[in-house]
C-alpha cells in the first residue's frame, strides 16, 4: 500500500513538471498573443537588425506594448524595414520617439525598445519611426576590443 502512495506522488510530480515545462515553452517561444484587443501598425528602418526575429517584443520602459510582425529588406536603401504591431491602448507614442534594438541579457533574444520623445503629436497607424539605433552585435564589439588591445600593445613596443 505504501508503494502505491509513493508511486502516485511521484506521478503527480512528473505530471506537474510536464505541465510547467509546456507552459514555459509556450511563453518563451512567443506563440501566445500579447493582446486580445486591436492593434495599429508602425514601421522603422534599421541599418542592422542583428538577430531580431518576427514576434520579438516591442517595449516602452520595459513594458511590452507590441511585437514585430515583419522584417524585410528595402532594395533601394539596403536597410531593414521592421513592421511592428502596437496595442491600441498604447497609442500615445510621440512622433519624435527613438526605436532601439537591444539584447535581453548577454546572449538573449533581441527586442525593440522605444524611447518616447517629447512632441505633442503621436504616431498613427502606418507611420514610421524616423530615429533608430541599430543592434549592437557582440562579435563586432569583441573584434573591436581585440583590435584596440593589439594596437595598444604595438604602441608600447615603440
Amino acid at each position: 500500500m505504501k508503494n502505491y502512495r509513493i508511486e502516485f506522488i511521484v506521478g503527480l510530480f512528473v505530471i506537474a513538471g510536464l505541465i510547467a515545462f509546456t507552459v514555459l515553452a509556450i511563453k518563451v517561444s512567443g506563440l501566445t498573443g500579447f493582446s486580445s484587443g486591436k492593434v495599429y501598425t508602425i514601421t522603422a528602418d534599421f541599418t542592422n537588425v542583428g538577430d531580431l526575429k518576427e514576434r520579438a517584443p516591442v517595449t516602452i520602459a520595459g513594458v511590452t506594448v507590441g511585437r514585430v510582425v515583419e522584417i524585410k529588406l528595402d532594395p533601394k536603401a539596403y536597410k531593414a524595414v521592421v513592421k511592428m504591431e502596437i496595442e491600441n491602448g498604447r497609442n500615445e507614442i510621440p512622433i519624435d520617439s527613438t526605436a532601439n534594438i537591444f539584447t535581453a541579457g548577454l546572449l538573449g533574444a533581441n527586442y525593440i525598445s522605444i524611447t518616447p520623445g517629447f512632441e505633442d503629436e503621436f504616431l498613427r497607424s502606418g507611420d514610421k519611426i524616423e530615429r533608430t539605433n541599430q543592434a549592437l552585435i557582440l562579435q563586432n564589439l569583441i573584434g573591436q576590443l581585440m583590435y584596440s588591445l593589439k594596437s595598444s600593445k604595438e604602441d608600447k613596443k615603440e
